[in-house]
């Protein structure tokens, strides 16, 4: 998500904001924007490019705008976020980042009192609880409308007259505040900043509603901080190595997980390679540490996106087909430590270990830089199920049986905290560890698909 208030060019820098903020997600995105009496938005399937042009942002005025890049979920357009609602009492638009795990409760309690949706997602939960607030002041109606939902969320609201940003009373999903000129902005990451020229701020605090309008910027608490939990796996794969997150450079991070991973693994090898990208700073920190040389052993084709936010199990397979290739005069006849960030489904593993025999490795060892996955998240990561998940059905030795590797290590939870920076913080060090503990930090809701829901899919 990015937003800003106060630009003579919200749209534009908007836009790029989501061009930094692109590996997030890249199945659709959106830009609404203000002028101060009307609110405009523009949205589509696909990558920023696709969907904006130098005409789409030319009818884009305003000084206040907020954009979201799509990860996955349902898909129609109409899922797409920002949402933007009109009324006549103003209009609103909302985007969101996490998973609401009583979204669906809500939505049924909503029904029947009379809500009719028009998209799948629970940020139009969201929308409906503003509106319904009897509270008269918007920042009292997103106070209680977020009273009532549990789970993970960066949200962002737009209206005519103000910019309100909201973080979970677990920080579970990262959100930032820069400053560009006279202007304030909000990002999911870092990164956004750099691109616009602005100045990073602070951080988003846990339970934290700040209100920012013509008059400036307000902080209030709409909950009290409940325990610190940000997601683990911001640190390990979804953040770009340039953002900073609590404090903490993502590259750093994954340097030390790598460095960390080489002191817990026994593996002898020729060379260390790093699927690409976000296990390339891990496999530098393996090698550094270790001795053996760091040589690219796989080559991304930049015009393909994240195997692992595909939708389909079948995407994924034609998208690790298309997105890597082996350098074969650099693993030929060599003993390859492969470091990759984690193993998921295992379908990507097992297919880069293929490429590299196939391509003359004589051994093929394959280091994780974070603990086996055997629990699913219902925080906004796309693995909702124990089924999806190999490590919660298969022990280490099977899952290196599966993916044809001739050794498999996994970092453990402990070296894990210790390289993020995060060791000896508190009950979990302030992380979400859910997917590798089973230890959540928020109640878990059962998650029943409405009736209608059932007759979509």
């Amino acid at each position: 998500m990015f937003g800003i208030w106060g630009h003579p060019d919200a749209a534009r820098m908007t836009y790029y904001g989501l061009h930094s903020l692109q590996h997030r997600g890249q199945e659709g995105a959106g830009i609404v924007v203000t002028d101060g009496k009307r609110m405009k938005g523009i949205k589509g399937d696909g990558l920023v490019n696709d969907v904006f042009d130098e005409k789409k942002l030319d009818s884009l005025k305003g000084t206040g705008a907020i954009g979201h890049v799509r990860y996955t979920g349902k898909s129609g357009i109409e899922n797409i976020q920002p949402l933007l609602f009109h009324s006549s009492s103003g209009s609103l638009a909302l985007s969101h980042t996490g998973n609401l795990i009583n979204a669906n409760d809500l939505k049924h309690q909503l029904e029947m009192q009379g809500s009719i949706f028009q998209t799948n997602t629970d940020t139009e939960v969201l929308a409906h609880l503003i509106k319904r607030s009897g509270y008269l002041a918007l920042k009292d109606k997103v106070k209680n409308a977020l009273s009532m939902v549990k789970g993970s969320y960066a949200l962002i609201v737009l209206t005519e007259d103000e910019l309100i940003i909201a973080q979970d009373p677990n920080g579970l999903r990262p959100l930032s505040i820069g400053k560009v000129g006279d202007a304030y902005c909000v990002a999911s990451e870092t990164c956004a900043y750099d691109l616009i020229g602005a100045e990073y701020i602070r951080d988003v605090e846990p339970g934290e509603m700040i209100i920012i309008n013509d008059e400036g910027l307000h902080e209030e608490r709409f909950s009290l901080s409940g325990s610190h939990a940000m997601c683990t796996m911001e640190y390990v794969y979804f953040s770009r190595p340039d953002s900073d997150i609590r404090g903490i450079n993502i590259h750093t991070a994954r340097k030390n997980l790598g460095k960390q991973l080489a002191l817990e693994a026994n593996v002898e090898g020729d060379v260390v390679t790093g699927v690409p990208d976000s296990s390339i700073s891990s496999a530098i920190g393996y090698a550094e540490t270790t001795g053996i040389p760091y040589e690219l052993g796989l080559i991304k084709n930049r015009y393909v996106g994240r195997t692992f936010i595909k939708p389909t199990q079948e995407l994924r397979e034609q998208g690790v087909k298309m997105k890597l290739s082996p350098v074969r005069k650099v693993v030929e006849g060599k003993r390859v430590i492969m470091v990759d960030d984690s193993i998921v489904r295992g379908t990507t593993s097992r297919r880069i270990v293929r490429m590299l025999k196939e391509a003359g490795a004589t051994e093929v060892h394959v280091c994780i830089s974070s603990p086996p996955m055997t629990n699913p998240c219902f925080y906004g990561i796309d693995v909702s199920t124990h089924e999806e998940l190999i490590a919660s059905s298969h022990s280490v030795e099977e899952i290196r049986e599966i993916i044809g590797a001739d050794s498999l290590t996994f970092l453990s939870v402990e070296g894990m905290l210790k390289a993020i920076g995060r060791e000896g913080l508190g009950k979990n060090c302030g992380q979400c560890m859910a997917c590798f503990t089973g230890e959540y930090p928020t109640e878990i809701y059962p998650d029943t698909p409405l009736p209608y829901e059932k007759e979509m899919e």
